[in-house]
């Protein structure tokens, strides 16, 4: 397995950054993920981080070194997640549980199978078209998605969803894969703190016409103008799949020399006391860095 990645996140105009993002693969998979806390509820960088420790830890008990059903996988994972947050909240007695939405992507054989719940989007751009973008569970792309069928009235907020990690009720969770992948094929997980901001239009253009390692922060800087003083988190976590290997790249791997028992993540194992810092890309290369590190070392094992 081949690809190369690159993420970013900002804190933009808010006090804290309650989003969250991360990798983890071994030898044969793969998986991207991306959460954010959701504003008007207790502790939102705690959901989103406890949402991809739960994934994380998953992935690293099932991948052995391939899932044997990812979609099944991301199911129960988010699911795992959600009611994480539920004992959370019960075991501090908060009066309203942590929130977050989620979406993941997993790349495994030559397919990727996606998940997620809330409005985190993930889109997939091929040869410059946009050949697949998740659908917000928000009350207004519902009502236009039933528009056709039910004509409605009522006019809502874009951001008011009816489904989240963390909710009274089971999340809805909204499945794809697999989708068979070409080389060159981009793949991207955001918050809304950037497609709010930066049309579809233009995430496609920039995703096609530049370099990976441009166009994710390029996107970002663009949605945080956009956004203006008062911009949301902007988070941006970028794959291209079977990217040509660079040897002296810190963003490209490749994952053939890996042994069976090898697991690399960059997702944090626990919770930072500085939650809201940012999280820039000289911490994301260091991590990359030292998973290298632990990728040639395992490779000049015996048996390897």
């Amino acid at each position: 397995m081949r690809f190369s990645v690159y993420q970013i996140s900002r804190k933009g105009g808010r006090e804290k950054n309650e989003d969250r993002m991360g990798y983890c693969y071994t030898r044969e998979s793969g998986l991207f993920a991306l959460a954010d806390g959701m504003g008007g509820h207790p502790e939102g960088e705690v959901a989103s981080q406890l949402a991809l420790q739960t994934l994380a830890a998953a992935f690293q008990r099932e991948a052995k070194p391939a899932l044997k059903n990812p979609i099944r996988f991301l199911q129960e994972a988010i699911l795992s997640g959600h009611h994480q947050l539920l004992r959370y909240a019960t075991e501090r007695a908060l009066v309203d549980t942590p929130r977050t939405t989620v979406v993941a992507c997993v790349l495994q054989g030559k397919s990727a199978y996606w998940a997620h719940c809330g409005d985190s989007r993930l889109y997939l751009v091929r040869k410059g078209q946009l050949h697949a973008r998740t659908r917000d569970h928000s009350y207004i792309e519902l009502q236009e998605s039933l528009s056709h069928v039910v004509p409605i009235d009522a006019r809502f907020n874009r951001s008011v969803l009816f489904t989240c990690m963390g909710s009274p009720g089971k999340p809805v969770v909204d499945t794809v894969g697999p989708v068979p992948l070409l080389p060159g094929d981009r793949i991207i997980v955001c918050s809304d703190g950037l497609w709010s901001s930066v049309s579809d239009e233009v995430i496609v253009e920039m995703l096609t016409d530049r370099p990976l390692q441009d166009a994710v922060p390029d996107l970002v800087e663009e949605a945080l103008r956009n956004g203006g003083p008062h911009s949301d988190n902007v988070t941006l976590l970028g794959v291209e799949w079977e990217a040509v290997e660079d040897a002296d790249s810190t963003v490209g791997i490749s994952t053939r020399t890996l042994g069976e028992d090898v697991f690399a993540s960059t997702i944090q194992a626990s919770i930072s006391d500085s939650g809201a810092a940012d999280l820039d890309e000289a911490e994301i290369e260091r991590s990359i860095r030292e998973i290298n590190e632990a990728i040639r070392r395992s490779s000049r094992k015996p048996g390897n």
